[in-house]
């Protein structure tokens, strides 16, 4: 993550019209001494408070999410470009998480008795680590920064987080509610660091580890950063998630959950529906329906792409796959000005030559798979680099929880696009990641498992 002069400045720009609102000032080093300084000092002072004290802050954070989600949802509308509706499903989420930890953090961190055989008195007791450091995405700005936050804060831990040059106003945001919760000063700082910064920050001995959630290029430069210094990290890097479906009752209903599952956040999310694996005998009617939905969209119906660079980025791998015979059957149309805008896509026929049959179609475009057996579906679905989750689907449940349960992901579902929720953990394996946030795993990441023996008279 060396730091170049091709990082690009902390700016809010409206991917609706590519307006630029406002840029941000990249931290000076002396900026990010005084942050270490802070947040060090800070844990030495909030490790003392009890559980339960910092779960009532955990509790008025989650508050601070309801009173001003509509604030809140329209920078991230104005920022990224997110759907109105979905951007305060976002906020709501957040609600969701603080509170979820801040009833349950303190059963979660409690004192693990052990049996002891010679009947002396053991414990694993879970203790704060010390200051963390969060690398955050621009694609879900509120959630993601939340699912980090929320345990290390109930647990502890006191936090530095860099969130992506995208979004510096709901980095702002988020900062703002913490500090009017009443969280002590350097519990939790924004910084703005550059890629060379955010170096320095992972060497700092007094740094314990770092979070990432983003892609897998930077996944890579910080894993080897975390290892370089013998920092814990947590790492979130996408996937290419397979959607299987095995049959359909009604499958114009069955491709009309696939589709929305697959346009949600205008296709910007790394556990969305990328690859559909469809049984032969209903396939054609799915693809005819997604088809459907496609072609009956007109430029006022979705939402902008993050900014042009994505946009740019979505569209070669498409071009590509194109170019050597995949059939685009809708979609794929770049808007008119200079707005991130490009017309949701169905796209078969695709094959390992192509890019994307490799890589991640950060956007909404749905890629559709025909297969002929349950062998064949599971083969396709692990036939990827990436193992963050997947979904099969079936009027069978017991044929789909079989396929399900033989899926190489994180997060296995039937019927079901996803397991959602504050209480459910989040993660991957191969290179979607490693580590779990959210639910009783959220609280297992950065802590000191450590084991309190007491040797009986």
């Amino acid at each position: 993550m060396t730091e170049t002069a091709a990082q690009p400045a902390y700016a809010s720009t409206n991917p609706a019209t590519g307006e630029v609102a406002a840029t941000f000032d990249f931290a000076t080093d002396a900026a990010i001494g005084e942050a270490l300084a802070a947040g060090h000092g800070a844990f030495l002072d909030w490790r003392t408070l009890t559980v339960q004290e910092r779960a009532a802050l955990a509790k008025r954070i989650g508050g601070l999410f309801a009173e001003r989600c509509d604030e809140l949802a329209r920078i991230a509308v104005e920022e990224m470009g997110k759907p109105l509706g979905e951007a305060v499903e976002e906020v709501e989420f957040c609600q969701a998480i603080f509170d979820y930890y801040a009833e349950h953090g303190p059963d979660l961190a409690a004192d693990q008795p052990i049996t002891s055989f010679s009947g002396d008195q053991a414990v694993v007791e879970k203790r704060p680590i010390g200051l963390l450091l969060g690398v955050m995405p621009w694609n879900f700005p509120y959630y993601q920064v939340a699912r980090f936050a929320a345990p290390n804060m109930v647990l502890g831990n006191t936090m530095l987080l860099k969130h992506a040059e995208s979004v510096p106003r709901c980095a702002e945001a988020i900062q703002r509610l913490f500090d009017d919760a009443g969280v002590p000063a350097g519990v939790y700082q924004n910084v703005f660091a550059t890629f060379g910064q955010v170096e320095q920050i992972i060497a700092d001995p007094r740094v314990q580890g770092v979070s990432l959630t983003g892609s897998e290029r930077a996944g890579s430069r910080i894993a080897a950063l975390a290892g370089q210094h013998l920092k814990k990290c947590v790492l979130e890097l996408g996937g290419s998630d397979p959607y299987v479906v095995l049959d359909a009752d009604d499958v114009a209903a069955a491709a009309t959950q696939a589709w929305e599952t697959r346009i949600y956040n205008t296709g910007q999310a790394c556990n969305s529906n990328k690859r559909m694996i469809v049984m032969d005998d209903v396939y054609e009617p799915f693809v005819a329906r997604l088809t459907e939905l496609a072609g009956g969209l007109n430029p006022g119906d979705y939402s902008p792409l993050s900014s042009r660079t994505a946009l740019d980025r979505l569209k070669e791998v498409v071009d590509d796959a194109v170019a050597q015979g995949a059939t685009l059957h809708a979609g794929g149309v770049v808007g008119d000005g200079p707005g991130a805008y490009y017309s949701p896509a169905v796209l078969t026929g695709v094959t390992p030559q192509m890019r994307a049959y490799r890589e991640e179609l950060f956007g909404p475009v749905a890629v559709v798979y025909k297969v002929s057996s349950d062998e064949e579906a599971l083969e396709l679905a692990n036939d990827t680099d990436y193992g963050l989750g997947g979904a099969v689907f079936s009027s069978d449940v017991d044929r789909a929880t079989k396929v399900a349960a033989r899926l190489d992901v994180g997060m296995a579902n039937v019927n079901t696009p996803a397991g959602e929720g504050a209480e459910i953990p989040f993660g991957g394996v191969k290179r979607s990641g490693f580590g779990r946030e959210l639910g009783p795993l959220g609280m297992d990441e950065f802590v000191n498992k450590r084991m309190f023996y007491v040797k009986s008279s």
